[in-house]
C-alpha cells in the first residue's frame, strides 16, 4: 500500500488549480489505484501539449538525431495503444508491451482526437483490472521477441507512464521554436498569463 502524506496547507493551495492528487489525502491507496489516479491527472497535460503544436510544422526537429514532433506524437499514441493491448491480454500466461516504430500521422488535425479516443479506451481497460491482474507477470519486449525486462503488468504500465511523461517534456521544448505557445503543465508557462494565487 502507498501512504500519501498530508501536504502543507500552502502547497495544497498552490496546486489546487492543477487537479493534482488532493482526494484521499491521508488515506491509503493501492499501487493500482494510485497509478489510475496519476495517469488520469496527467491526461490534460498530454492533450494540451499535443493541441499546442503548430500542425503545419510537425516535421520540426531541433537536431538531425532528434525525433521530429510528428514522430514524438506518434510515439505517445503508440505507447497508449500498447498499454491498451497489455491490459486486454492480462489473463494470458504471456503478456507484453511492444514499442511500435512511430510513424508520421497522416492527418495532423486528428492527432488530439486520436489521443483522446485511446485515452477513453485505456480508462475502460484500467477500470476492469483487479489487483490480481495488476500483479500478473508482464514482459517488455522490443521487436518480435527480445525481452527487455520482466515485471508485473502494473510495473510495465508505470514504466510506460514515466516514459511518455519524459517524451511529453521533450515535445514541450519543441513548441516555442515551432512558433507555438507552451501550455501549462504543472504550473503556468511563460506563455500563460495566469498567476499563482
Amino acid at each position: 500500500m502507498l501512504m500519501l502524506a498530508r501536504a502543507p496547507q500552502k502547497v495544497q493551495r498552490t496546486w489546487e488549480g492543477l487537479a493534482m492528487a488532493t482526494e484521499g489525502i491521508g488515506t491509503q491507496l493501492s499501487n493500482r489505484a494510485f497509478f489510475v489516479k496519476r495517469w488520469q491527472q496527467e491526461y490534460s497535460a498530454f492533450s494540451n501539449v499535443i493541441a499546442a503544436l503548430p500542425i503545419d510544422r510537425l516535421e520540426f526537429r531541433p537536431h538531425p538525431l532528434s525525433r521530429s514532433a510528428a514522430e514524438l506524437v506518434a510515439l505517445l499514441i503508440s505507447a497508449q495503444r500498447s498499454c491498451i493491448q497489455l491490459c486486454e491480454n492480462k489473463k494470458s500466461s504471456y503478456t507484453g508491451m511492444h514499442w511500435q516504430q512511430p510513424t508520421t500521422l497522416d492527418d495532423p488535425a486528428d492527432v488530439v482526437a486520436t489521443y483522446e479516443r485511446d485515452h477513453n479506451e485505456l480508462r475502460v481497460q484500467l477500470g476492469a483490472l483487479d489487483d490480481d491482474s495488476w500483479n500478473h507477470q508482464a514482459w517488455l519486449i522490443q521487436g518480435k521477441d527480445e525481452i527487455l525486462l520482466r515485471d508485473t503488468l502494473g510495473g510495465v504500465l508505470w514504466i510506460a507512464l514515466f516514459d511518455t511523461v519524459h517524451h511529453r517534456g521533450q515535445l514541450t521544448t519543441y513548441i516555442r521554436p515551432m512558433g507555438g505557445k507552451v501550455p501549462s503543465i504543472y504550473g503556468p508557462s511563460a506563455n500563460d498569463q495566469r498567476k499563482w494565487r
